[in-house]
């Protein structure tokens, strides 16, 4: 006896989707683009750049405001005082990535971020100089990579290694990527992958990985850069080195906006650990004695090189106070739900029409669903935008739609379903 389906195609079935939905009130909490008629979007592009909190505009003026009342006594004596306000976010930060306050730190963006972690735990021997790497990471990554290995005077050619999909496949294979780690692992120095392929939308099996790579003594890091807000994280338990992410992304925090670091527990106190040192980093008890020697703070925050921009930590502190009233966990079961019902939609177009690439288990992927269309997929892009519904294009011709928990509904991912149909049967 087979189990009946648990979505319907219609209209009807996607508004009962909703009227169901616990986390249905904080779309309301965000701000979508209007259509030229003045009716919000159909907006799957939070893979991309997430939409504004309506909270974001009222926490940044009331630093803007105390600039001006204040002045530099902002610092110490603001609604929210300059000082420790990177503070605001940090267990937010944790528990949204499974991590311990001590371990998260927001501060610069991602690829700088990635370099400062590479110049701490990329540290290649004679013997142990590569960096495994997935092939297709996202550009920044790549060039990141190789610029540290080229730092330390190695050929990225020998010293980069990539994991590639079996041939005729499209995504990596678990079991794949630790046959390369058991093999190769006593050459490597560091493993070095996404928690989620940004082209295919494949998430990777974290715990397993950092596993393998510590039995053949490699250095782990992931970047989450698709991964924080998108999946339900648990790096202290799953033991990374390190770790980083943007927010603008999932996270909301607007364009080019801060982004986070993980460090684990275990490197807390490494003093004689190699760093690039600066001073908001520097021990806060003697920070403003302003003495020669630098003296890190324990933890992720020793990594800090310079006070933080208080306006971005501001919108920043405005989305992540909604995904702490939501919970990853209940956000993360909606995006399953949400995704699933796109998967199941997308499947009855007709023959032909369309093709996921990203796997079909929901434990290997997020929110994200990468499509292949027949025919002109920038043209088909270009159509939708006109009708009101919003995703983007990577090349060569991939479509990616992520209907994003926090302000996605079930009817979003109909109506923009119901649109490719109409294409489809032109």
């Amino acid at each position: 006896m087979t189990t009946p389906h648990p979505f319907e195609d219609t209209e009807a079935f996607a508004h009962k989707l909703d009227a169901e939905d616990a986390l249905r009130g904080y779309r309301d909490a965000f701000h979508f683009p209007p259509t030229p008629e003045g009716k919000p979007v159909v907006y799957l592009a939070g893979n991309s750049l997430g939409l504004q909190p309506r909270n974001a505009a009222r926490y940044i003026q009331e630093e803007l405001e105390d600039w001006a009342r204040l002045g530099v006594e902002g610092h110490v004596h603001g609604r929210h005082p300059w000082l420790h306000y990177h503070e605001l976010v940090t267990e937010q930060a944790a528990r949204l990535v499974g991590a311990k306050p001590l371990e998260v730190v927001v501060m610069n963006t991602l690829s700088v971020n990635l370099h400062l972690m590479m110049v701490s735990f990329y540290r290649p021997t004679k013997q142990r100089f590569k960096i495994l790497v997935e092939g297709g990471a996202f550009p920044s990554d790549q060039y990141a990579v190789a610029s540290q290995v080229r730092y330390h005077g190695y050929d990225a050619r020998e010293a980069v290694m990539e994991l590639k999909p079996r041939a005729g496949e499209e995504t990596l294979r678990t079991e794949d990527i630790l046959e390369t780690i058991e093999r190769h692992g006593d050459e490597v120095a560091l493993v070095m992958l996404g928690s989620v392929n940004y082209l295919t939308g494949q998430s990777f099996d974290l715990p397993a990985i950092t596993q393998a790579a510590h039995a053949k003594g490699c250095f782990v890091g992931f970047d989450l850069a698709h991964g924080a807000g998108n999946l339900k994280l648990s790096l202290h338990d799953d033991g990374p080195d390190f770790a980083v992410w943007c927010s603008y992304k999932y996270l909301n925090a607007g364009p080019g906006a801060l982004g986070g670091v993980f460090v684990h527990e275990r490197h807390a106190n490494t003093k004689d650990l190699p760093r690039f040192e600066g001073w908001w980093g520097h021990d806060k008890k003697t920070r403003f004695q302003m003495g020669p020697t630098f003296e890190p703070l324990p933890g992720a925050e020793g990594w800090q090189l310079s006070n933080p921009p208080i306006f971005q930590l501001a919108a920043l502190r405005a989305s992540l106070e909604l995904f702490d009233q939501a919970g990853i966990g209940a956000l993360r079961a909606k995006s399953e739900r949400l995704t699933g019902y796109l998967e199941f939609l997308l499947d009855r177009l007709p023959e032909g029409y369309v093709r996921i690439t990203t796997p079909r288990d929901a434990k290997q992927r997020g929110a994200q669903l990468s499509l292949r269309f027949r025919g002109e997929p920038q043209g088909l892009l270009k159509r939708m935008g006109e009708a009101g519904i919003i995703c983007d294009f990577r090349k060569p011709d991939i479509i990616r739609a992520a209907p994003a928990p926090l302000y996605n509904s079930f009817t979003d991912v109909y109506r923009f379903v119901k649109a490719l149909e109409g294409y489809a049967r032109e």
